[in-house]
């Protein structure tokens, strides 16, 4: 199927240009997390949308298509509204979004960007767009939990480790494109992910972030083993799978990820990696990454640290931690927001520093949210009729945590803090904190991800 923006919205969307008052002219949207898990959202995506979805002009094949569509599905087909886009505006949407720069941290319950129109005649555009402009939620809270998984494992870094800096951003890789529902998914979420760490093992994500966001290489990787390649040695042959992997990619100054619990991860650890192939890891002048892949993650990491504190040694840091010689561990199963802390709090115990332990996720990370995990919504706040402008909002009684936001909304910063504010207001000099990213067919300003790091502190 060739792309159509006029079939990628909801079915009741098509009708909802016989809805409005008579002399209705103008309408104006926003967005914001009412709440949910974390209490700020990290805004990020917009611009992959924008570049996605609106930067093409309506062409007339596609209201064609639509007209022969929606007739069929049962939806009154606003035909004539959407051929004047075509053949009046030259298929260019009349709209102007204004939104928080991304990378910026914004606390739940303020508005994160808003939607209005530009031409009255098609006015309803803005309500037409919520379909797709309010899944900006799987970018804005994959790249929201990155955010503050990063703060947790760089408080940790901060308290076991001499280099906080140098080390967070390969502390979280991301595991997760066999996860997500689509390729699309991973391309989204995977890229929203990157704004605050630098590891990835999904391709597409790394790739959106390349294109949509300007970057040469948005993400690396190392090689790595899977149960596969080790099993497929058999379990007589284990540590000739092992010693294999260190022929092929351990190199001075690299490193290597090498799966290790196919059979018995204790025996692994101790007799083969701590064993019979320890001086080969040491000669190698490589890092060595044992990965288990069962097991309680806080229990199984722990011992097998203590193994390999006892097999290749450690030395002692500043900070009175240990850091083993030769080898690390990345923990990928079980990993979420929870058990990362748990993994963390545990090894800190036992007086190993968190530079010995990168942590991997995979569906946690880019599928295990939602729309309401943030509790995201796009409201129309304000409708022109006959020339006045009137502010409308929904207050249901059954559920208050929902009443929405009149007027013509703004964010503005006042003491160091967000402040969601309705215009015009009687004190100009605070200055907006949304910019107009796209009016009438064009996208007018666009973000490096580099930048966004910056304004993310990932950088």
């Amino acid at each position: 199927m060739k792309y159509n923006f006029l079939l990628d919205t909801d079915s009741y969307k098509v009708s909802h240009w016989l809805q409005y008052p008579p002399g209705t002219e103008g309408m104006f949207s926003y967005v914001e997390s009412r709440g949910g898990r974390y209490p700020a959202t990290l805004f990020f995506g917009l611009q992959y949308i924008l570049k996605h979805d609106l930067a093409h002009p309506v062409e007339a094949w596609m209201v064609e298509e639509a007209k022969e569509f929606y007739t069929a599905h049962g939806e009154p087909f606003n035909e004539a509204g959407w051929n004047y886009i075509v053949r009046e505006l030259g298929g260019k949407l009349p709209i102007r979004i204004r939104a928080v720069p991304e990378g910026t941290v914004v606390p739940v319950h303020n508005v994160l960007m808003t939607v209005e129109s530009t031409d009255p005649q098609v006015f309803w555009l803005v309500s037409w767009l919520e379909t797709l402009l309010l899944r900006v939620w799987y970018p804005v809270t994959v790249a929201t939990q990155s955010w503050y998984l990063r703060q947790a494992i760089y408080d940790a870094l901060v308290r076991t480790a001499d280099n906080p800096d140098g080390e967070i951003g390969f502390k979280l890789h991301d595991f997760g494109a066999r996860g997500v529902s689509s390729c699309e998914s991973s391309g989204i979420g995977g890229m929203a992910h990157l704004v605050s760490f630098s590891g990835s093992d999904t391709v597409q994500g790394v790739a959106y972030a390349n294109h949509y966001y300007h970057h040469p290489m948005a993400g690396f990787s190392i090689p790595a083993a899977e149960h596969s390649t080790m099993t497929a040695w058999g379990r007589s042959r284990e540590e000739a799978a092992y010693r294999n992997m260190l022929e092929q990619f351990a190199k001075p100054g690299s490193s290597v990820a090498v799966v290790s619990d196919s059979y018995d991860i204790w025996h692994a650890v101790e007799n083969l990696w701590g064993g019979s192939l320890r001086q080969e890891v040491l000669d190698s002048g490589a890092t060595v990454v044992i990965r288990p892949d069962s097991g309680n993650p806080a229990v199984v990491v722990s011992r097998i640290l203590k193994i390999l504190d006892d097999r290749f040694g450690s030395t002692t840091n500043s900070k009175g931690y240990k850091v083993l010689n030769a080898v690390r561990v990345i923990q990928g199963d079980g990993m979420n927001p929870e058990t990362i802390v748990e993994v963390l709090e545990a090894i800190a115990k036992l007086g190993f520093s968190a530079s010995n332990i990168a942590f991997g996720m995979g569906g946690a990370l880019l599928q295990q949210v939602n729309r309401d995990t943030q509790k995201f919504a796009y409201k129309c706040s304000l409708v022109r009729i006959d020339g006045k402008d009137i502010p409308v909002l929904k207050d249901p009684a059954t559920d208050p945590g929902k009443r929405s936001k009149p007027g013509r909304l703004d964010l503005v910063e006042h003491n160091g803090e967000f402040q969601t504010i309705v215009l015009p207001v009687a004190n100009p000099s605070r200055e907006s904190q949304l910019e107009t990213v796209y009016e009438n067919g064009k996208i007018v300003r666009e973000y490096s991800l580099e930048r966004v790091r910056q304004r993310a502190g990932a950088r």
